[in-house]
């Protein structure tokens, strides 16, 4: 088996419209295809970051709660690139989305900070 990249990733949301709002609007992802199934009672948001597709946004009746913290095990964070990070963290801001104060790791040099979405997934911003 040969991977070629990583395709898309998916998330379950539990209010659409405040986490579609978060990921267009504040985020600036763009919308490919919206869909809803009725025999499933959810919502489908295909998104893109420059282009390309990344992100699958879903919503069902009453998703269960994950826990994100402390360090709960499973996919810890979905980090996107960015080439200024001060840049970014204002444009959060502005938004009126919190993040953590910035960091720089300690193996690479290179600068990070974290934020949340609706329901507290956690996101990265990397400076590259």
């Amino acid at each position: 088996m040969k991977l070629k990249k990583v395709h898309h990733i998916a998330i379950i949301c539990s209010n659409y419209s405040k986490s579609k709002q978060f990921y267009t609007e504040i985020l600036g992802l763009e919308i490919i295809r919206e869909v809803y199934r009725e025999e499933r009672q959810s919502y489908k948001l295909d998104l893109a970051l420059n282009g390309e597709y990344i992100i699958e946004l879903f919503s069902f009746p009453n998703p269960p709660a994950r826990p994100s913290r402390p360090e709960a095990q499973g996919l810890r964070h979905l980090a996107f690139e960015v080439e200024n990070i001060e840049e970014a963290v204002d444009s959060l801001k502005l938004k009126a989305v919190i993040t953590e104060p910035i960091r720089t790791d300690q193996y690479t040099g290179k600068r990070f900070t974290f934020f949340t979405d609706p329901d507290d997934l956690p996101l990265e911003l990397y400076e590259v």
